[in-house]
């Protein structure tokens, strides 16, 4: 391993992640993981916190005729949360009426990536210790847009949890959230991959799988189940 490799792979990192969220004591915690390379360093958190794992899906909402550049994104959810730049969408054009269209056609594709990964309903989040996990952050767009996203959800507390991300992007993200775990800020940052010994994609059929495994903790109702805290 090189100077640069932190961890062997997603497992590890969500194993050294969890070792360093449990002792935090959270209250009636839920963990939403960033798919797909969130998922299993969100399932070793779930896990050692015996608390239910979904998943967090944040869709781009893009410009008129340029859909790459992103103007706001749509935050999964039982109540799924449009986080927007106004003076952006107001500057390309982007109407209500745009915006309402954009949205629905996000919401359909979330509902898709749902049905392939049978995760059923989104967990409630009001009230509850909402652990946002994901295997890394380069830029932290999407997860800053998840954070604020996830703040009009009314949880008790949003804890992100991360094995690596930049300093400065760790600075930014405090003021997003009631608490940051991240493991390591390596500099120079580089690529989240290049810290990873084995970095290869996760694949749908993982999530899947971890996702189901992830209900025996909780007997799938979302609530601690006998083996949570």
């Amino acid at each position: 391993m090189t100077q640069d490799v932190l961890f062997a792979d997603r497992r590890e990192a969500g194993e050294k992640l969890a070792a360093t969220v449990l002792p935090l004591d959270l209250e009636d915690p839920v963990v939403l993981a960033l798919p797909r390379g969130g998922v299993p360093v969100g399932f070793e958190v779930a896990k050692a916190l015996g608390a239910p794992l979904d998943i967090l899906m944040v869709r781009k909402i893009g410009a008129p005729g340029h859909e790459e550049y992103g103007i706001g994104a749509l935050v999964d959810g039982a109540s799924p949360q449009v986080v927007m730049d106004d003076a952006m969408a107001r500057m390309v054009g982007a109407g209500s009426e745009y915006i309402e269209l954009q949205v629905r056609r996000e919401l359909a594709e979330i509902e898709r990536r749902r049905a392939l990964y049978r995760t059923g309903p989104p967990v409630e989040l009001k009230g509850r210790t909402v652990v946002v996990v994901d295997d890394g952050i380069a830029t932290g767009s999407t997860v800053r847009a998840a954070l604020r996203g996830l703040a009009r959800t009314e949880p008790a507390r949003i804890v992100l949890a991360v094995p690596l991300a930049p300093a400065d992007v760790v600075q930014q993200m405090r003021a997003l959230c009631d608490r940051v775990v991240c493991l390591a800020t390596p500099e120079p940052f580089r690529a989240v991959g290049l810290h990873y010994s084995d970095f290869r994609q996760t694949e749908d059929e993982e999530v899947i799988r971890l996702l189901a495994e992830a209900k025996s903790w909780t007997g799938g109702t979302g609530t601690l189940g006998q083996t949570g805290r």
